[in-house]
């Protein structure tokens, strides 16, 4: 028997006499090692706490024992190298270290949580959309082809086109406006289509999180866990920033600084920002900028510093990085000594004689 040369009844024998002789795959003996002695079943993740829970026991059997990161060499027991360069930089800190931490192991699966758990209700409600849309569509078809019926067979008299004409109207009249309502609603969701479920939008400027999407409707999920409930039609007019659609976002820092402070401590506080900057390359990236933007009262200089996130604010991570960075300017301001005064004010005081102050006059 040659390979790439086996005939149909060749192939049906070979399969006969395997079924026959009690041999199994490689597959179906681990599986069945599996089930005999560790009784273990694919757990499906259903939380945050469970997405922490599998990157604990993730890196409990894939790190050395007492670790506290995960090398490449341990990866390299269960992948190929191209594999492993490929998956490293997905991890936050990872790219430069080729280790990975427990706590970036652990935000890692926490995050795919998220986004499988926010695809899986984009996929629910659009699908809950087309139905609902589907059936509209086959009433709409139904009225039609009941129309088409009675045209064909004859009995459309011009007494009946009359009557139907006429209740055709008072519907149109009755349902104009809503069915105006419905058209904008499907061209909104099925054509516009500014978000899906879990984006992070701004409305009006309120930032909200996209919680449900229907034809007509779609709820939204306030900072403070409020539902707020918006007519897609409203949405069609009004601008949308989707947080989850942008690329990487910048951020800005606004200071003042006493107009005393010297060309080189500014230097100098310029240089110990880009260091910070430079030393997590994982959360900002290289080409921030400190500008003046303006002296004011002949006693301050406005500034400011811009930097370049490695995210957009979708996940919420934005607050952590720049309350640490503010926290390290400010660390920068007390080692350099940087401070702000304000002018010296003119206090104008006056003595102001009462009634009750006056002596009374001696008695004769």
């Amino acid at each position: 028997m040659k390979h790439g040369k086996v005939s149909a009844w060749t192939m049906k024998g070979l399969i006969n006499v395997i079924s026959g002789s009690g041999l199994s795959t490689l597959s179906n003996n681990l599986d069945q090692s599996d089930e005999e002695d560790c009784e273990k079943k694919d757990e499906e993740i259903t939380s945050e706490w469970e997405a922490r829970a599998a990157a604990y026991k993730i890196f409990r059997n894939v790190a050395k024992p007492n670790c506290k990161y995960i090398d490449e060499d341990d990866l390299l027991r269960f992948m190929k190298k191209e594999e492993v360069d490929n998956m490293i930089p997905l991890f936050e800190g990872a790219a430069e270290t080729r280790k990975i931490k427990r706590s970036a192991l652990k935000n890692w699966l926490v995050n795919v949580y998220n986004e499988r758990k926010s695809l899986a209700h984009s996929l629910n409600d659009t699908k809950t959309a087309i139905e609902e849309l589907n059936k509209l569509v086959s009433a709409v078809v139904c009225v039609g082809i009941v129309v088409v019926w009675l045209l064909v067979m004859g009995y459309l008299t011009t007494q009946v086109l009359v009557l139907i004409s006429s209740q055709l109207l008072l519907v149109v009249f009755m349902f104009g406006n809503s069915a105006k309502t419905v058209f904008e609603a499907i061209i909104f969701v099925f054509v516009m289509h500014p978000f899906d479920v879990g984006d992070r939008c701004v409305i009006d400027g309120v930032q909200m999180t996209v919680e449900e999407m229907n034809i007509l409707t779609t709820v939204f999920l306030r900072y403070d866990n409020e539902k707020i409930f918006y007519p897609n039609t409203v949405l069609a007019t009004k601008p949308i920033s989707n947080f989850y659609r942008s690329p990487e976002m910048s951020d800005s820092v606004e200071f003042a600084v006493d107009i005393s402070t010297s060309i080189e401590t500014i230097g100098a506080l310029k240089a110990r920002i880009k260091t910070y900057l430079e030393s997590k390359p994982q959360h900002w990236r290289p080409g921030h900028s400190v500008q003046v933007k303006e002296i004011e009262d002949v006693n301050k200089m406005r500034m400011a510093l811009y930097v370049n996130h490695t995210i957009n604010f979708q996940n919420g991570d934005r607050g952590n990085r720049r309350s640490d960075l503010v926290l390290e300017m400010k660390k920068i301001f007390e080692d350099l000594g940087i401070k702000f005064h304000l002018l010296p004010q003119q206090v104008h005081l006056s003595y102001v004689q009462t009634t009750a102050s006056v002596a009374p006059p001696p008695a004769r």
